[in-house]
């Protein structure tokens, strides 16, 4: 186990924090999402998120890494990110993210829609009429791959795919032409939940 400073830090003034927040290039949402992060020494912590941005992240954790360390962090339904960190907050720490901008637009969407998951239910498939499509073909693209898959069936909020690939839960992919977030994976392939309801014609569009 890796020894940690016991300096006691004093709590941030209002007027520090207000400087704080105005330094920020990106607008931190508030999310709170169990996780996990890894120091440059590779020793491993849980963490909680408290916020979130493209831009970095706050967590709650009584290990707090030194300034300019090198962080990983790994949370539920976001998946992992690398960054520095940049300051020490009264219940843990900030660090700023280090990531493409391929990887920023992928949390981008992420985090919209984790923001706005209690629009979209677990049961969200079920309040939406599903309309089996079992024969067509369509696209997965995961990460820089596209793979062809069958539609299995499809709504307004999300479609079912036929493929034998698994991408993990909760991860970023685009169905046809429409951002998605996979949800589940069933024996014949994987579900996936629309990052926003779609009209008949953006379905039309999307799924040839």
């Amino acid at each position: 186990m890796a020894a940690y400073s016991t300096t006691l830090r004093e709590p941030l003034r209002p007027q520090d924090a207000a400087v704080a927040r105005d330094m920020r290039r990106h607008r931190r949402l508030p999310l709170s999402l169990a996780g996990r992060f890894m120091r440059a020494d590779r020793n491993e912590f849980n963490c909680q998120l408290e916020n979130i941005s493209v831009g970095g992240a706050a967590v709650v954790s009584p290990h707090a890494p030194e300034i300019g360390e090198r962080v990983i962090a790994y949370f539920d339904h976001l998946g992992g990110v690398e960054g520095v960190v940049a300051r020490h907050t009264p219940d843990g720490f900030a660090f700023s993210f280090k990531v493409t901008e391929h990887k920023r637009e992928k949390l981008a969407a992420q985090i919209m829609w984790l923001i706005n998951r209690s629009d979209f239910p677990e049961e969200a498939g079920r309040l939406h009429e599903r309309v089996g499509t079992r024969g067509r073909r369509t696209t997965l693209r995961v990460e820089d791959v596209i793979i062809d898959v069958e539609l299995l069936d499809l709504s307004a909020s999300g479609a079912s795919l036929g493929t034998p690939a698994r991408p993990p839960l909760g991860s970023f992919v685009v169905a046809g032409k429409t951002r998605a977030i996979v949800r589940r994976h069933h024996a014949q392939g994987i579900g996936v939940q629309f990052l926003t309801l779609q009209s008949p014609e953006a379905l039309r569009d999307s799924f040839p």
